[in-house]
């Protein structure tokens, strides 16, 4: 790997799926060196509730595990998030596998026993589509894009100044543009916590509207926000 992915790694996390508790440990143990948090998970079902509660930057998963399978896990990853980089692994060539597995769509499909550098070249490939999905274009217009990476929103090329909640806010609508986010969302992804009141929301919006070369902020009353 080059100094730029290790680098990158050292700020990502990683949930691990494995239900051979021995290779588990040894891999998850290795990836610690280079990247900044990983998770373990004994089977599918744990590996989701673990996904949900971290929100890791990458999978990485056995198919073959009790209770809950890989495939089966990454399905219902896959439900609300196309774009999280998966690796998936397995003692098993069977092409029904191999084909449903392209179907959810993989980085990398690795056979064990795991090889260390395979496994690495599948996390620069993982970095490498991390960094292209760090510049969102939205849907509602594309002369605004979203570099998660920087915290920077641009119009037109010319950077949109923000405050921290501002920007906060607008991320928060910018990762879930097909839909409205609830106003118990923006409580938590915003205001943390912080008590937010109808008054500071109103307030948030209405000077964040000002800034906006264009009215991009839908407000579904009783419900939340969306982009338009």
């Amino acid at each position: 790997m080059t100094k730029n992915v290790i680098e990158k790694l050292q700020n990502l996390s990683l949930l691990y799926a494995e239900d051979e508790v021995g290779i588990r440990e040894n891999i998850a143990d290795s990836l610690r060196y280079y990247i900044k948090d990983v998770y373990e998970a004994k089977d599918g079902e744990e590996a989701y509730e673990i996904y949900l509660e971290k929100e890791p930057d990458i999978i990485l998963s056995d198919i073959h595990m009790p209770k809950v399978n890989g495939l089966e896990f990454v399905k219902k990853v896959r439900e609300t998030n196309r774009d999280i980089p998966v690796v998936m692994i397995t003692a098993h060539t069977d092409k029904e596998y191999l084909l449903e597995a392209v179907g959810l769509h993989m980085e990398k499909y690795i056979v064990k026993p795991i090889d260390i550098d395979e496994l690495f070249e599948a996390l620069e490939k993982c970095v490498s589509l991390l960094d292209s999905n760090k510049k969102v274009l939205l849907k509602v217009d594309e002369d605004y894009i979203y570099d998660y990476d920087l915290k920077e929103l641009k119009y037109k090329d010319e950077r949109v100044i923000l405050n921290k909640k501002e920007m906060m806010f607008l991320e928060t609508l910018i990762s879930n543009q097909s839909r409205v986010v609830t106003y118990d969302e923006l409580q938590e992804k915003v205001w943390c916590d912080d008590v937010m009141t109808d008054s500071a929301l109103r307030s948030l919006v209405r000077n964040l509207r000002k800034k906006l070369p264009t009215d991009l902020i839908f407000n579904l009353s009783g419900v939340g926000y969306r982009l338009v």
